[in-house]
């Protein structure tokens, strides 16, 4: 999506160039160079935020410099030294020479800019906090557990012989209780990056605010060609009658100077078509449906592993000790759920500190985007990651963290007790395929993806 508003930004440029040189002719040509730096600025606006550019003192730059110029070719006849252009600069705000454009347009682009600077970086922080969740190693108890639930019936030659499911859950909520932690902040930060796609959608539309920023600054020159005779009058009232121009080359008329007596309408229907033929709108439905779906997904996990053919919905299923059925309540989810877990013996004084680390990471993004939904800019770093190293404080050589977390285990024996008969594989083998954490973040971070 990043990419897409990259392109918004480059065709609106073309698109501005294009119409101007077919509109003013020489005068932009002559011009250009304030044009293009405009579209720099607000470039690098997007990539670095205010840290490299103040928006509003660029933009009054901006409007500056382009009345500056213009007043000068309106009034060709005339001599205006810089001291002279100061005061003329200073009466802007009173002249009010391009009407509301100015204002209204300084609205539009610092909010939809806003916008879309945190919805990005907020779509870029998902892959960020599942990547650095995924690297969080199970604890010995874990594999303990694990082991025990999915290969002790090999023992009693029960090859096929799946969990029960509450026994799986039990399990499963006990592993992966710091990862249920995140659900709350994860969820808020969820619902403020759809509150934020609503404004995209509506009034901070960035597409409606570029696709057509040169018919706005077309009508703005406009405005002061037409007002041209009463705004020079009252900046000579204010600043003092300016002296003619008494060099040959400049003794012309205005229609001499190169800028057109009339502006020549533009049709809109010579418009390009911009962003590879996509909208805004359909990328954010398409976002929006993919964000919704995502929601409470850390606290489900235990109930995605634990279903379908893993295991067994039945009595006639493994429940720790036996085929029976699993008389243990289920443990809810989160880490202070866990201090009467049967199956799992969780440590709830001692959080995984990764995990941590990304509930506030989390937070502090949906400060940012709830900040952008009132269109107020807080400056973040753009270098900053999701979070530091694990702090799991698993230091135990069974902490594989590369080791799949449904489950595997270092013990080789058991691996190679999987592999002694291919008949076995076939009824087991869903349940020994790999339901790692990573992969399943990686499931996450695929379906999140964006055009």
């Amino acid at each position: 999506m990043s990419q897409f508003f990259r392109e918004l930004l480059t065709n609106a440029e073309k698109s501005l160039n294009n119409m101007f040189v077919r509109t003013y002719g020489l005068m932009y040509v002559k011009n250009a160079e304030l044009f293009e730096g405009f579209f720099k600025d607000l470039r690098t606006y997007y990539n670095q935020g205010s840290s490299a550019i103040n928006l509003d003192d660029m933009l009054t730059e901006f409007w500056t410099e382009l009345l500056e110029r213009m007043f000068r070719l309106v009034n060709v006849q005339y001599d205006f030294n810089d001291s002279y252009m100061e005061c003329v600069s200073r009466h802007m705000e009173q002249l009010k020479p391009f009407g509301d454009v100015p204002r209204k347009l300084r609205l539009q682009l610092t909010r939809s800019f806003i916008a879309v600077r945190t919805f990005t970086k907020g779509l870029a922080l998902m892959p960020e906090v599942v990547g650095k969740v995924s690297t969080v190693s199970a604890s010995p108890n874990c594999v303990r557990a694990a082991t025990k639930m999915l290969y002790c019936p090999y023992c009693t030659g029960q090859v096929a012989l799946k969990p029960c499911k509450n026994y799986c859950l039990n399990v499963m909520r006990g592993c992966l209780a710091n990862q249920a932690d995140l659900d709350t902040e994860w969820n808020n930060f969820l619902d403020a990056m759809l509150g934020l796609a609503e404004r995209l959608e509506g009034p901070f539309n960035f597409e409606s605010v570029m696709d057509p920023i040169d018919v706005k600054i077309s009508d703005a020159i406009m405005n002061m060609q037409e007002n041209s005779m009463t705004v020079s009058q009252k900046v000579f009232q204010g600043c003092g009658q300016p002296k003619f121009n008494m060099s040959p080359r400049t003794r012309r008329s205005p229609k001499d100077s190169g800028f057109p007596g009339r502006f020549r309408p533009y049709s809109p229907d010579a418009r390009p078509t911009t962003a590879a033929g996509t909208t805004l709108d359909r990328l954010l439905t398409d976002v929006k449906k993919k964000l919704k779906h995502a929601k409470k997904f850390w606290s489900t996990l235990p109930d995605t592993v634990c279903a379908g053919e893993r295991i067994t919905a039945g009595d006639e299923c493994w429940n720790g000790t036996a085929k029976s059925r699993y008389e243990s309540i289920v443990m809810g989810s989160g880490l202070a759920n866990q201090v009467s877990n049967p199956d799992v013996e969780v440590d709830i004084t001692k959080p995984d500190m990764v995990i941590r680390r990304q509930i506030a990471v989390l937070k502090e993004m949906t400060s940012w985007l709830k900040a952008a939904y009132t269109g107020t800019d807080i400056s973040f770093n753009e270098d900053a990651g999701s979070g530091e190293e694990s702090g799991s404080g698993c230091d135990s050589p069974p902490c594989d963290s590369d080791g799949d977390i449904y489950f595997s285990t270092p013990t080789p024996v058991i691996r190679r007790v999987i592999k002694v008969n291919d008949e076995t594989q076939s009824s087991s083998g869903t349940r020994l395929a790999s339901c790692s954490l990573a992969l399943t973040a990686a499931a996450l971070l695929l379906n999140l993806q964006t055009r």
